[in-house]
């Protein structure tokens, strides 16, 4: 189990390296502007990334499991799908 655990952290770790380099190679061939740009767009998604790290944690803490327990009693009653007085002359 600890050799495909240490396999598989090698991979990612050569897919960050391997992302990297591209990501470096591609900004030393880019216009001064696009660099400005890029830089504007790579600052953009850390902060939307916070964002949507702080709202995930916030809505687990939040969450209780068996909240609603005993709310709905089954099993229905007989008359269930039995057409509601109030829509009766919707229905006509």
């Amino acid at each position: 189990m600890i050799e495909t655990s240490s396999y598989l952290q090698s991979v990612n770790n050569n897919m960050n390296n391997n992302i990297d380099a591209e990501i470096l190679e591609a900004l030393e061939k880019m216009p001064e502007s696009l660099k400005q740009e890029l830089l504007h767009h790579a600052k953009s998604l850390q902060e939307h990334d916070k964002k949507n790290h702080s709202l995930t944690k916030k809505n687990f803490k939040n969450r209780r499991s068996g909240i609603l327990e005993g709310t709905f009693v089954l099993p229905l009653p007989d008359d269930f799908d039995k057409p509601l007085e109030d829509f009766q002359e919707y229905m006509k």
